[in-house]
């Protein structure tokens, strides 16, 4: 499915059905996704998203770069996107993403959520300080 105007981003991550995320790799994108444990075909377009494509796709494994940055100014064909949601999606390389997509899901929402969690620790630290008196 084809989404072109606002939609509920996070819900949709969150449904089982989703296996993919073709995403520009914007920062608020690739955190929603990869908390959700979606994995992402990468299409950065400007700013900051050519780092989270390689912290996505090179470091995290997490995802494809559908082009790569250095190509950024020529016309991407459908050939190019469907041969990128196809690696994604039913390869073998695509199933060791969303595998460790998903593992990395799961260690960023226990990191928020779990009474001891990292991000939970550090924000309620945080807030103990600035409310001090």
């Amino acid at each position: 499915m084809i989404v072109r105007d606002w939609a509920p981003q996070l819900e949709i991550l969150a449904h089982a059905s989703t296996g993919g995320f073709l995403s520009h790799c914007g920062w608020n994108s690739c955190m929603e996704s990869l908390s959700m444990g979606v994995p992402i075909a990468a299409w950065p377009m400007h700013s900051d998203q050519p780092m989270n494509t390689m912290l996505v796709t090179q470091e995290l494994k997490v995802g494809i770069a559908v082009r790569e940055w250095a190509n950024r100014d020529e016309l991407v064909s459908s050939n190019v996107i469907e041969s990128a949601v196809r690696k994604l999606m039913v390869s073998k390389d695509g199933q060791d993403m969303r595998r460790q997509a998903e593992e990395l899901g799961i260690g960023v929402r226990q990191a928020v959520v779990s009474k001891d969690g990292n991000s939970r620790a550090a924000l309620e630290s945080f807030v103990a300080h600035i409310s001090r008196s």
